[in-house]
């Protein structure tokens, strides 16, 4: 049983209680409020007024599959032999032990969506991870087969076009073969369910599956406005669940997404023009969408930036416009909610994980520093 007193806790929810205490047991939160009472056998924190929020949750990561300080025994980012894999698993790839871990606890972040890469059309199934390392990765998992990573725009052209001779050359090229492979997928669930002769096991139809039945989204990397458009027309096509990832351009088209209440997974808004499509990328997405409805998180795509700045970059987008109360959100429960983890995640309340930080002072001011991170009840870090 642990318990932080003398707190200003930011639940997640919108609240903030300037002076309040929060017990945990078995891993769950049990209670939060400015009157909660301490069992005598309590591991107690003092914060001493200092800020407490949920365990900070990054939506779109790389961590364990792009291994810190290893070089390319280290990458497994992307299956590149094939356009096509959605029967890749990215739980099958990530290295418990990968130092990255140790920037996601020192930025307080305890949970993590680990994704493929996106040099494929498909890339394979996504899991939701606590970043406390433990043994096995399996012991870390929040939950499995989160999403489907799909990608639309440069890397699946540069990748095979380019690279390998083979399609997709062309944005066209990558819209046929997605509409390929759903269209087969949903026939081979259609054979399968009818009993028909002729509809033998497949391995990478099988795994698009969740996503034809609608169980779980299809995560669509996609910078530029055209490419967002493309993603949403196939997915209405389809009718399947979706979310976009990265939304670089998404100011250009926030009224469009808002009306269909896309949920879009927003960065890394501090990283540089490298591309053509990542042209005008910063924080003008995230206030446009705060403006207009749009249902965001903000990611590091770490490592591309250092997840240790999570944070940080949510001070920035309050700065810019998005707010206090709508930049914590996004890197806490509005994250949780782009997961589908949020029964979980993301706010301090009765019953969810005991995962909290204790800051050194405001969590958007980038001076700021976890001073203690807290997953499912375990001190998990301290600062030395």
């Amino acid at each position: 049983m642990l318990a932080i007193i003398n707190a200003r806790v930011y639940t997640g929810t919108g609240q903030v209680l300037p002076e309040a205490a929060i017990l945990a047991s078995e891993g769950r939160i049990v209670a939060v409020g400015p009157e909660v009472r301490i069992p005598p056998e309590a591991a107690v924190i003092d914060a001493r007024g200092n800020p407490v929020t949920p365990g900070l949750v990054e939506a779109h990561g790389h961590v364990g599959l792009a291994n810190e300080g290893v070089g390319a025994e280290g990458d497994d980012v992307n299956e590149r032999i094939d356009p096509v894999t959605p029967h890749a698993r990215a739980l099958d790839g990530i290295h418990a032990r990968d130092r990255g871990f140790e920037d996601f606890l020192q930025g307080g972040i305890t949970t993590v969506q680990v994704k493929p890469g996106s040099a494929n059309i498909f890339g394979g199934s996504m899991t939701a991870v606590k970043t406390r390392r433990l043994p096995t990765v399996d012991a870390m998992v929040v939950r499995e087969n989160t999403g489907m990573k799909a990608a639309l725009g440069e890397n699946p052209k540069r990748a095979h076009g380019a690279e390998k001779d083979r399609a997709p050359y062309t944005r066209m090229g990558s819209a046929a073969i997605m509409r390929e492979w759903l269209f087969r997928a949903g026939e081979y669930r259609r054979k399968r369910e009818a009993g028909e002769k002729g509809a033998d096991y497949d391995a990478r139809l099988d795994a698009l599956q969740p996503v034809v039945r609608g169980k779980v989204p299809l995560r669509i990397h996609c910078h530029r406005a055209d490419d967002m458009l493309t993603a949403v027309r196939i997915a209405e096509e389809f009718d399947i669940p979706y979310t976009l990832e990265h939304a670089s351009q998404g100011f250009k088209i926030a009224e469009y997404l808002a009306h269909r209440g896309v949920s879009c997974a927003v960065g890394p808004s501090m990283s540089r023009e490298a591309k053509v499509e990542l042209e005008g990328v910063g924080f003008e997405t995230a206030v446009a969408f705060a403006r207009h409805g749009v249902p965001y998180c903000l990611t590091t795509d770490h490592p591309v930036i250092r997840a240790l700045y999570l944070h940080m970059i949510a001070g920035i987008a309050s700065a810019s416009g998005v707010g206090d109360a709508g930049a914590l959100a996004a890197v806490t429960l509005s994250a949780a909610r782009h997961i589908g983890i949020d029964d979980r995640v993301g706010s301090l309340e009765e019953g969810k994980d005991a995962d909290l930080v204790l800051w050194s002072g405001d969590p958007l001011d980038g001076r700021s520093r976890a001073l203690s991170v807290i997953v499912d009840g375990e001190i998990a870090y301290e600062e030395s």
